[in-house]
């Protein structure tokens, strides 16, 4: 066919020659009868990255395009496996990634009859987890509709889009090209308001800072430390932060804020002004009373999701982008001097929102979680990138492991377990695709192993040299804790045995052991990254149940 301007193509080559013009040319998928169509002929100048469940695809994706910075393109198989995927796109949708998410759909002769495999409400099924969903009304409109879930996924806050496809549609007859469009990714605070806020920081006898993930994702790092360097002021992650807002080693740094109201309140007390940036007002859970904020102490909020904005319970808003407004401030308090402040007291568990736990002996031989991520710390090549989804044992990872660097540390915004492993393969496939090459460790419960395991095959057709290391109690652990606190006694379903991790690891394609002693995990997980596969470690740790609040 002519490439001359309004030549006709098929619904197809228009659409790849947007994908191409807007850099989408890798697609994280499972194929399905469907999308069959879609991917007829699949150009050599694309990438098809395979999982073998649809959750999986979504957090592969998910963790690739946060650590590209850029959107990933999402191909699941019609409502069955959009179904599959809704846990892992609850949580991008709270992560902010940009994903389009598309699925299959019957073909459009057929769907009055609602034949096998229809996704029978389309727009529906994935909602309230994307910012729009759509089925095209016609053919034509495919390419269109693509450009507008681009701008519709970029444009603040971002976050996932879906679009059904007819499988019919592909071959159809479209006028092309299609028409490719840019659109800013920031929006500027209202300038008043931030004059405002400034004002106050002066004015504040003892302000504190509470820092969200927003500005990782924005790469403010170095501005944040600017503002609160030109402020004097403590600062403290946000409760349950998915990405790391501020060197950890900072001396301004005190922790991160605890998940429940009525201990997050007295944290705060002694202040009379906390600004938070880039966070929701708060993460709660579990269900603490008490007040949201101690008297005395006045709130503002920065953000630039105008529902985190309208939910706050507490607290002026200022709708924003928080890293424009963070070098904003910084220039507005130029020539201020702050009150000379002791430093900040610091919290043991760094980002944990839950208290450290006092260390028991272990009376089962077994190595304590601490022992290990102490041993793990020490051998952990410089730059490395820390996936975690261990519940129960985030207190004592914190502690033992600082994050110091901006984009070294990923976890879910959600709490929705099976995020965290797949998203470390994508995570993993962006280092090397950069040619950053920063190691990843993924640190993950067995209870959580469970979720995504099959993302692990993956990792290994993708040969990533990533460390998995697998912490096995034996245990919903973290469940416990919470029987601890709303006093349910006698509730099944908490143990989990015989889970053989290690066969599950090598069946899958990874290199893979079950190791006990400490100077043995050092010397292998530092072996790790000389592999052209992933590495799983399966490590037997006492059960200790930690404390929650």
């Amino acid at each position: 066919m002519s490439d001359t301007p309004g030549s006709t193509k098929t619904v197809r080559e228009v659409t790849y020659q947007l994908l191409r013009q807007v850099g989408l040319t890798t697609i994280f998928g499972n194929v399905g009868s469907t999308e069959e169509t879609f991917l007829k002929n699949f150009p050599s100048d694309f990438r098809y990255v395979l999982a073998l469940q649809e959750a999986s695809v979504i957090a592969i994706a998910d963790g690739f395009a946060q650590a590209m910075r850029q959107p990933a393109l999402v191909n699941v198989h019609t409502g069955a496996g959009l179904g599959n995927a809704m846990g892992n796109l609850l949580t991008a949708f709270q992560n902010k990634t940009p994903l389009i998410v598309t699925a299959g759909q019957q073909t459009r002769e057929m769907l009055l009859l609602e034949p096998w495999l229809t996704n029978v409400e389309a727009t529906t099924l994935p909602r309230p987890w994307v910012k729009w969903a759509y089925e095209p009304v016609r053919a034509q409109d495919v390419p269109t509709a693509f450009m507008r879930a681009i701008a519709t996924a970029l444009q603040p806050p971002s976050g996932p889009v879906f679009l059904s496809l007819p499988l019919d549609d592909w071959d159809q007859d479209c006028a092309g090209p299609a028409v490719v469009r840019t659109v800013s990714r920031r929006i500027a605070p209202d300038p008043t308001r931030l004059r405002d806020v400034a004002q106050a920081l002066r004015e504040a006898s003892s302000p504190v800072l509470i820092y969200g993930a927003a500005l990782a994702r924005g790469n403010g790092w170095s501005q944040a430390v600017a503002l609160a360097e030109a402020l004097g002021a403590p600062v403290w992650a946000a409760p349950a932060c998915e990405r790391a807002p501020f060197p950890e080693d900072h001396p301004l740094y005190c922790g991160g804020l605890p998940f429940a109201i009525g201990p997050l309140s007295t944290k705060l007390q002694g202040h009379d002004l906390a600004l938070v940036i880039g966070a929701p007002v708060f993460r709660y859970y579990p269900y603490v009373p008490g007040p949201y904020l101690p008297p005395g102490l006045r709130l503002l909020h920065i953000c630039d999701d105008p529902n985190e904005t309208a939910r706050a319970p507490v607290g002026d808003s200022i709708l924003g982008d928080p890293v424009l407004s963070v070098t904003a401030l910084t220039d507005l308090l130029v020539g201020h001097q702050p009150a000379t402040r002791k430093p900040p007291a610091k919290t043991a568990h760094r980002m944990a929102p839950h208290p450290g736990r006092a260390q028991q002996q272990a009376h089962d031989g077994r190595l304590s979680a601490a022992q290990v991520f102490a041993a793990l710390n020490e051998i952990r090549p410089a730059h490395a990138v820390l996936v975690e989804e261990t519940p129960s044992n985030l207190s004592d990872l914190h502690q033992a492991w600082p994050v110091t660097e901006p984009d070294t540390f990923y976890t879910f915004a959600s709490g929705g377990l099976g995020w965290n492993l797949p998203a470390s393969v994508g995570i993993a496939l962006a280092e090397r695709d950069t040619g950053r090459n920063r190691p990843v460790i993924v640190i993950i419960g067995d209870g959580s192993f469970q979720y995504s395991v099959q993302s692990i095959w993956s990792a290994a057709q993708l040969q990533l040299p990533m460390l998995i290391v697998v912490m096995r109690n034996e245990e919903y652990c973290i469940l416990k804790s919470f029987a601890v606190l709303e006093q349910t006694p006698g509730v099944p379903g908490f143990d989990i045995p015989g889970i053989d991790i290690v066969s599950l690891a090598k069946g899958y394609g990874c290199d893979a052991a079950r190791l006990d002693d400490l100077d043995t995990i050092k010397t292998t997980a530092a072996q790790a990254w000389t592999k052209n596969k992933p590495t799983v470690l399966e490590i037997p740790i006492s059960p200790q149940v930690p404390p929650l609040i």
